[in-house]
């Protein structure tokens, strides 16, 4: 019996250890030097930990101030082997239920999320990491998404700037992809708010104006398509697409990855591929929360610059709740 519990006991410590040196320490080590290598990024376990203590220790909608001068955030991953970049494809797209043949356009920010869950942890991102949402993006691409199949490429995501609003604070993240040749290939810059409490619930802050009104979006060469979105979207998006929503976040909401990917998928469908085909510039801005599951409307018409805020010989997209005039995600695409 006391041989039974002594290795019951040196099990234990010895799986204690072992997870706590590649779990904690080895992630520790890695993140100080912040180019790593895609088989060596720290684990989820490790940064989940470090997700959940800064969410205790800061108070949203706050820019918490820098005791030192602030170094630049800033994370990058090398050489990604081209087989996880197909399998990593094949699955995102099994799980958002794209129905696309390739990579679609908003690909390259699924690779990202390890990388941008690193740096909201990181101790010099100045906003608590909880609850924030997306309220703009913006994707830039300077060659097709498919030239990072040619060989191993490089991922990096960066803070930009921040900002405080009435309703809490944004911040500005680049998620970027370059080719083997060092090359850019794609590019996306993430706008970020942390909400303070004493603000009403509303993605985008009352500084921003609306884009596109939904009557504004009135065209002859309009085309709407209805798409379902079920339970299972949700939960997938929430586990796989965003790391900002493990967390403090009260209902079942449909990421902003997925409703952008959504709308690109289904324009990429009725209009073509060459719509999205580099060199491309996706601007969006996200209003109202995509509760699931539910059912949306998805407008798009090409712009004539009579439009306001909408350059010309590109294309608007708009999707709204099902019967109702309430706006998702309102954008358009353009060269």
């Amino acid at each position: 019996m006391g041989n039974a519990q002594s290795y019951v006991v040196s099990s234990l410590s010895v799986c204690c250890v072992y997870l706590v040196y590649v779990h904690i320490y080895s992630s520790y080590k890695l993140l100080n030097t912040h180019v790593l290598f895609e088989e060596r990024l720290p684990s989820s376990l490790f940064l989940y930990i470090k997700y959940l203590t800064k969410a205790v220790a800061r108070r949203k909608g706050y820019l918490h101030t820098e005791t030192t001068s602030q170094p630049e955030v800033v994370y990058t991953a090398a050489d990604p082997p081209v087989e996880e970049f197909l399998r990593r494809c094949r699955l995102w797209l099994g799980l958002s239920g794209l129905g696309l043949p390739g990579c679609p356009l908003c690909f390259p920010e699924y690779l990202c999320r390890r990388l941008l869950l690193m740096l909201i942890t990181d101790q010099h991102f100045r906003i608590c990491p909880a609850g924030l949402v997306c309220v703009r993006q913006s994707v830039k691409t300077m060659q097709p998404v498919d030239e990072l199949k040619k060989g191993p490429f490089t991922l990096q995501a960066q803070v930009l700037t921040y900002r405080t609003l009435d309703a809490g604070v944004e911040v500005d993240v680049c998620l970027s992809a370059a080719s083997r040749t060092g090359s850019p290939v794609w590019e996306s810059v993430l706008t970020l708010l942390s909400r303070n409490k004493t603000h009403k619930t509303c993605w985008n802050s009352p500084e921003r104006e609306d884009t596109c009104p939904p009557d504004e979006c009135v065209a002859e060469n309009v085309k709407q398509v209805q798409v379902k979105v079920s339970r299972m979207t949700g939960l997938r998006s929430v586990w796989f697409f965003s790391p900002l929503r493990l967390f403090g976040c009260r209902s079942i909401v449909a990421p902003s990855l997925w409703i952008l990917s959504i709308c690109m998928a289904e324009i990429e469908k009725h209009k073509g591929v060459g719509v999205v085909t580099a060199p491309v510039k996706v601007s969006a801005d996200f209003k109202d929360p995509l509760l699931i599951p539910g059912r949306v409307t998805i407008s798009f018409w090409e712009t004539t610059g009579n439009e306001s805020k909408f350059p010309p010989n590109g294309v608007g997209f708009n999707m709204q709740q099902h019967g109702r005039n309430t706006s998702h995600v309102t954008g358009f695409i353009s060269r």
